[in-house]
């Protein structure tokens, strides 16, 4: 196991660090593109700066609460994954503001649009590359330490272990949900900040410059462009390195928790789970997300050496074609070897032996693919309903508005049903093991995904460069098709992770009924059982669906109230100074980095805090039973919301594209003033709300396992029974 993590960590951190630098080495172009980009830098580094102070006080909190409360090396392990989740989104900022200018000078000096593609991505790479690199080196170590030197993976330590208040936990499924409560805090503040910072910036440069002022895009006479720049650097890169690593630690816990509870809860069964099993068990999603990554730094190389075409989608889906079919080739055979051996307990449920939970994984795969297609048709500008939304322009803002938000509506059921189709296929093929590891199939090759998606972001900003310096209309061409085709690829990305969430959820709150399992239930099968007709279950389950309701509510809210502020900023700087609209003056950009900066850092901690205090809250309240119904609510809800707002979102962003290209009247016509409303209401809802939303689910079921065993033991309900009985 620990030559498989060596192998992939070492690979994929060298691999990021050669192509870090190699971008570095690209020519920075104009000194006029060189002001600029050193100004979206500073103000990347300013915030994120900021961001991370405030999260340190936080996650300080909230390290020495695990350390007291439940043991000393969850708190460790949490500190561990909050930095591994911050390092990876500090170096996507950091190769996403230097990557975006050069960019732009490479599309500048070839006019080659498969020569600018591979700067990009190699820039893309770098983030893709840090989250498969910085999720391993975390597990690795809480693998080796705590799995292996103190014993916590060995038979022997797959026992409930009662701590100095009572609670009792198994120590490396504590140790490891520690570690993925750090990556989950650090994860919810990057998206949340950076979505809040990037979507006022975005909104307030959109209503005013482009609908008021008739401006272009990202033109240096809009004060808001440098914020908005900055924010796709902060928000749709470091926010989405976050969130995927998240997402990809996640699903990999998952699994190893439900083994873990799983030979604990049969020791004592007719027939147990063997102790070679339980050991293999545990190892196996690690060194299965290993051959993961080593598959996509093939995938990634293959698209960095050959000669690029100009057709950017081709080229990076068979980078992620590539990337997935060694990862399905490496881990078939990893199964085989890993398990033909063993004798599998009826508990587990697996129907096709050795192979079963690699047929599991490669479920989830295609239904994260097939998720994928249907985000693709359902917000790209080459398929129908993305065009209805840009023809819907013609009659008006209300029309592209009521139409975007039928697409997104309709755009829910089809990725649902897959999703139901994955759980009941990995279920029957593996029981719930293989629906965790359906969950790291889906993210097996997350190396690649993010990879392409971050290049998006930064042809996004390159696209402003070169508006901004002023450079031949031919250069904007080019980052603008790049652009296109990254909004798609985010869509799609957003969709896998959203659909791992759902799985990794479920399988996380499998093993939240397991962790209510005492030394008393090792006798026996302990049966998985949460009465939904209990008054407290279904009362957690109303709260529970609603809740994300509120979340979503609070972060729209949040970037409506910058983007006001910004909006308001950018007239009075027009009417102050009307030199500004006909070029003789230079707008004031700082005041509109500030804007987004307070805005965010003001309005991050509330929706963090929920996620983490509601199941606390209602647990020490209400007791475990309702914090059941809470998790369900909460899981059903919010991946329904999140895939519709990301949808919508995706569909309204493209749609306004559709026009710009060409389409019902083009850049300036009525059509394009209401494309471009339609794009700024679906900012905060794909780029704020929908990202948050899979990360809300699992912070909740993360904290709920861990703290279950001290509210199972002390809640006010319980008390209450016992005082008035």
């Amino acid at each position: 196991m620990i030559g498989f993590v060596v192998v992939a960590v070492v690979g994929a951190l060298s691999f990021a660090a050669v192509n870090f630098y190699g971008v570095k080495r690209l020519d920075t172009g104009t000194p006029l593109m060189q002001e600029i980009a050193a100004a979206i830098q500073d103000g990347a580094d300013a915030f994120i700066t900021h961001e991370y102070k405030v999260i340190l006080g936080i996650a300080s909190i909230i390290a020495v609460l695990l350390g007291v409360v439940v043991s000393w090396y969850t708190g460790v392990a949490f500190i561990l994954g909050a930095f591994m989740s911050a390092s990876a989104g500090w170096v996507g900022m950091k190769i996403a503001t230097l990557s975006n200018v050069r960019v732009s000078n490479r599309a500048r000096e070839t006019g080659s649009l498969g020569q600018t593609l591979q700067v990009a991505f190699r820039g893309g790479s770098v983030m893709g590359l840090s989250v498969g690199g910085f999720a391993l080196l975390g597990l690795g170590l809480i693998y080796v330490v705590f799995g292996l030197l103190m014993g916590q993976t060995s038979v022997d330590g797959l026992v409930i272990e009662i701590n100095w208040i009572g609670i009792n936990f198994i120590p490396f499924t504590m140790t490891v949900s520690g570690y993925a409560l750090g990556c989950s805090i650090i994860a919810m503040f990057d998206r949340v900040g950076g979505g809040i910072y990037t979507k006022a910036a975005d909104m307030g440069a959109d209503l005013v410059g482009k609908t008021e002022a008739h401006i272009p895009e990202d033109d240096p006479r809009n004060p808001a462009t440098i914020a908005d720049n900055v924010g796709d650097n902060v928000g749709d890169v470091a926010g989405l390195g976050a969130d995927l690593l998240e997402s990809y630690v996640g699903s990999l816990i998952s699994s190893v928790v439900l083994a873990a509870y799983m030979y604990y809860t049969t020791s004592q069964a007719p027939q147990p789970m063997s102790e070679s099993l339980v050991g293999k068990l545990i190892t196996y999603p690690i060194m299965f997300a290993s051959i993961g990554v080593v598959a996509c730094m093939v995938g990634i190389l293959v698209l960095l050496l050959k000669k690029a075409s100009d057709r950017p989608h081709r080229e990076l889906n068979v980078s992620t074609w590539l990337s997935a079919i060694l990862t399905v080739i490496g881990t078939g055979v990893l199964t085989w070897v890993l398990f033909r051996d063993e004798t599998f307990t009826p508990i587990l449920g697996f129907s096709l032996g050795a192979l079963s939970p690699w047929f599991a994984a490669i479920l989830g795969i295609v239904s994260g693919i097939v998720i994928g297609q249907i985000a693709e048709h359902f917000t790209s500008y080459d398929y129908k309903p993305t065009q209805k939304i840009a023809a819907a322009s013609r009659q008006g803002t209300a029309l592209t508005i009521t139409q975007g938000l039928a697409v997104g509506m309709k755009s829910v059921f089809f990725p649902i049903l897959m999703l139901a189709v994955a759980v009941i296929g990995a279920n029957a093929i593996a029981g719930l093991y293989g629906v965790a590891m359906a969950a790291i199939g889906m993210l097996s090759f997350v190396v690649a995904t993010v990879s392409v998606d971050t290049y998006g972001p930064i042809a996004d900003n390159a696209g402003g460069i070169s508006e901004m310096s002023k450079l031949d209309p031919h250069v904007r061409e080019i980052t603008d098709e790049l652009d296109s085709v990254g909004n798609t690829t985010a869509a799609i990305g957003k969709g896998f992770a959203i659909g791992s969430a759902a799985l990794a959820a479920l399988s996380l709150f499998a093993s939240y009924l397991y962790s209510q399992a005492g030394p008393e239930n090792v006798h026996g099968a302990y049966e998985l059982l949460l009465d939904m007709i209990n008054p407290l279950t279904l009362a957690g389950g109303l709260i529970g669906a609603a809740l994300p309701y509120l979340f979503s509510g609070i972060l729209v809210e949040a970037v409506a109230n910058a983007a006001r502020k910004m909006v308001d900023e950018v007239r009075r700087q027009f009417q102050a100074d009307p030199g500004i609209l006909t070029g003789d003056s230079k707008p004031d950009y700082r005041l509109c980095i500030e804007i987004s900066s307070a805005g965010a850092l003001a309005e991050m901690k509330g929706p963090a805090l929920i996620a983490v205090l509601t199941p606390l809250l209602t647990g020490f309240l209400l007791g475990p039973d309702f914090v059941g119904g809470l998790l369900i609510g909460t899981t059903l809800s919010a991946v329904m919301l999140a895939l519709f707002t990301a949808n919508a979102g995706g569909a309204w962003d493209n749609g306004k594209k559709y026009i710009e290209n060409g389409h019902h009247g083009g850049k300036g016509s009525e059509a394009h003033s209401a494309g471009v409303v339609g794009d700024t209401v679906g900012d905060p809802l794909k780029d704020t709300v929908g990202p948050s939303l899979d990360i809300l689910i699992k912070i909740m079921a993360v904290v709920s396992l861990i703290a279950v065993s001290v509210f199972q033991e002390y809640n006010l309900l319980s008390f209450l029974g016992g005082l008035f009985g």
